[in-house]
């Protein structure tokens, strides 16, 4: 064993334990978080009961918006959002995304319809949205990119000119910050969040719908219920949405602490650039200076030819010092077997493509010490010096291409 070369190639691990891509944040578990799960226990409801008003009072507030229904998930949350709309045609979206983006839209009938990203936000390109926008494109569906916030002014623009909805999946975004300072949440007809275990803010599984549509709102909280408004007469075509009381008191036990894990995380990413700057073929996600991303993931973009490395190469050296990655959003929606149908012209999506095949995702976590992003940077430097000797050993191996 040597200790100054990487793990993949023979060396000792700098780092002694596994570091995960990301771990389930959770508040401390006090008296007080044990006795509101023994009163919903001991309630009778464990569905539609006094946790769920709460978490959705509490919610709406926390983001500066009239409405907030929560939901099963993020997805539910999405595609109970697209029905009520009752939307027909196309659907703008980037292929850019988690892929319940798209199936949200494909469970409504509706046809995507893939917009290009800006290269360095990662972000829906405005531009690229103005131009696939026809007669026939129901809404723009767009997405705020590991939790940093998309161009909405200029999309809403775009979709006020035409006459079509805005509607925003917000996934990983709760507690982010537009440019303006307001709260991601209160833009565009509605912003759908998740709060499943990889979120920053997470009750297990659920979602929230955010809006200052009253009427939206009131026939969302129908849809949930199968559509049932309490007559056992459906109005809609619903399902079955409902975010359980379990779930809703660990939300509501999590999220006043939010705001110190975000804060947090932002400095776990400000340090990880101030190490990673000036490595040469490593680039990090952009975004306004007055905005503030939930940094859902910390992902960078690894350049080959400046890198020495391709990001699997670098992808495949982590994990053999114990280091989790993530390859976010790789394959891109318009390369995945179920969107084949919808697949786009070779070159119609070139920064879509490039920020695929060169995107990985570091571990980040809510309570991750500076010294572990230090010992991490350390790690992918040493793994840099010897770059050229991985990638002959994996010329001669077949793999990591």
């Amino acid at each position: 064993m040597s200790a100054d070369k990487p793990a993949i190639l023979g060396g000792t691990p700098i780092l002694s334990k596994k570091v995960p891509v990301t771990r389930p944040t959770v508040a401390p578990r006090g008296p007080e978080f044990y006795q509101a799960m023994d009163r919903v226990l001991t309630s009778g409801f464990l569905t539609k009961g006094a946790e769920l008003e709460g978490f959705e009072h509490e919610v709406a507030a926390f983001i500066g918006v009239r409405n907030a229904v929560a939901v099963s998930s993020g997805t539910m949350g999405l595609t109970l959002t697209l029905r009520c709309l009752g939307l027909l045609g196309h659907a703008v979206m980037p292929s850019f995304t988690f892929m319940a983006t798209g199936h949200a839209a494909r469970w409504n009938g509706l046809e995507p319809r893939f917009a290009d990203i800006d290269p360095h936000t990662f972000a829906m390109a405005p531009r690229a949205t103005d131009s696939l926008t026809t007669s026939e494109t129901a809404l723009v569906l767009a997405v705020h990119p590991f939790g940093a916030p998309c161009e909405v002014d200029e999309l809403q623009t775009l979709c006020t000119s035409r006459g079509i909805p805005l509607i925003l999946d917000a996934a990983a975004a709760l507690g982010g910050c537009y440019p303006d300072g307001s709260r991601i949440g209160t833009k565009g007809l509605a912003e759908i969040f998740s709060l499943s275990p990889t979120k920053p803010l997470t009750c297990g599984e659920g979602g929230f719908i955010v809006t200052n549509n009253d009427d939206l709102a009131k026939e969302l909280r129908i849809a949930r219920e199968y559509g049932n408004p309490g007559n056992q007469n459906s109005v809609v075509i619903g399902l079955n949405g409902r975010m359980p009381e379990l779930s809703a008191a660990l939300g509501r036990h999590n999220l006043p602490r939010l705001p110190e894990w975000l804060a947090r995380r932002a400095e776990v990413a400000a340090r990880y650039q101030d190490n990673l700057k000036d490595t040469e073929g490593i680039t990090f996600q952009r975004m306004p200076r007055t905005a503030k991303s939930t940094y859902k993931d910390l992902c960078v973009i690894i350049d080959r030819e400046l890198f020495g490395l391709s990001r699997d190469m670098l992808a495949d050296a982590l994990r053999q010092e114990g280091i989790s990655t993530r390859r976010y959003f790789d394959p891109p929606l318009h390369r995945q077997a179920a969107y084949r149908q919808w697949a786009v012209a070779p070159g119609a999506l070139p920064h879509t493509e490039s920020v695929a095949d060169g995107i990985l995702s570091l571990p980040l976590l809510s309570d991750m010490s500076a010294d572990l992003v230090d010992q991490i940077c350390s790690v992918i430097l040493r793994i840099r010096e010897h770059s050229a000797e991985i990638s002959c050993r994996s010329a001669r191996g077949g793999a990591g291409g």
